[in-house]
């Protein structure tokens, strides 16, 4: 996990915050969720100063970070809270004062996978890996998130407050989630198992080989059989999560939060089909 912030500040006050350990919450849980600690270096109230963090976070409650996990995924927003006692020290003045550091950004969701897409199927007669294509996974800055214009007042006992701006601030999560399997649906009906190997979600437009392994005839029955042939071969498939297993373990946040709803995508196998000689057209009976 990673914060890099700048911080402004009057550099008329000489003063010193000392380091302390925040907590991250899930803002959005009633009361708040606790997520991980994190480790804040001491600053000083410099004009301009960087505050660069990044550091391991050992996931203490599987609970919880399930239930921020599906957050993260099926919302379009989920608000973040960073909380923490410090103390603040000025220059001349033997006495440090406390100080509770409180903030709470809104970091933006995956929107269930809003706008995920594939492109040029390839479609076999084989029973195993027997399809597949290129998979779109848009990522709209979730997992490096830029907060602009906060401002945060510090106010000490008998003495001018400090004002600390916050110009921006970038949280981010990288996580590989290794190798993650969807359970593939058609018209409501199990149709087989969806692969992507190395998943690793990164900031804006990604893009990933996918392998499945299909039944052949209901996808046969829905290329050339009323209703779905009437599609003219772009068939809607819902992929919902099954595992997801990251050097042999499985990870059962992600796991949980992808199994939570479904994905929607719809795949044109109208020229895949074509070219194993099945022509995607209804067929009377």
């Amino acid at each position: 996990m990673a914060i890099n912030s700048t911080i402004e500040a009057d550099d008329s006050v000489h003063a010193t915050v000392d380091a302390f350990q925040g907590t991250l919450y899930l803002a959005d849980a009633d009361p708040p969720l606790a997520l991980a600690q994190i480790d804040f270096p001491q600053t000083t109230s410099s004009s301009m100063q960087a505050v660069n963090i990044s550091q391991e976070i050992r996931i203490s409650d599987q609970d919880a970070f399930t239930t921020f996990s599906k957050a993260l995924l099926s919302s379009a927003s989920v608000n973040v809270q960073v909380k923490g006692d410090t103390h603040i020290r000025v220059r001349g003045i033997s006495r440090a004062y406390p100080a509770t550091f409180d903030k709470t950004v809104a970091l933006a969701g995956l929107n269930n996978f809003d706008g995920l897409s594939i492109s040029d199927p390839s479609i076999s007669i084989r029973i195993k890996g027997n399809f597949d294509a290129t998979v779109h996974i848009p990522n709209p800055s979730v997992l490096t998130l830029e907060i602009v214009s906060c401002s945060l007042i510090i106010f000490l006992a008998a003495y001018a407050p400090i004002h600390i701006h916050i110009n921006y601030m970038i949280f981010t999560i990288d996580e590989t989630q290794g190798n993650t399997t969807f359970t593939s649906f058609l018209n409501n009906e199990d149709v087989g198992q969806t692969y992507i190997n190395n998943l690793i979600l990164r900031p804006g437009n990604n893009t990933f080989v996918t392998t499945a392994d299909i039944q052949q005839l209901p996808i046969l029955k829905a290329l050339t059989l009323k209703p779905l042939c009437e599609l003219n071969g772009k068939l809607p498939f819902q992929l919902k999560g099954k595992d997801v297993v990251n050097s042999g373990q499985v990870l059962p946040y992600f796991k949980d939060a992808l199994a939570a709803s479904s994905q929607n995508v719809t795949i044109d196998l109208s020229e895949a089909a074509k070219k194993i000689g099945i022509i995607a057209k209804c067929i009377g009976l």
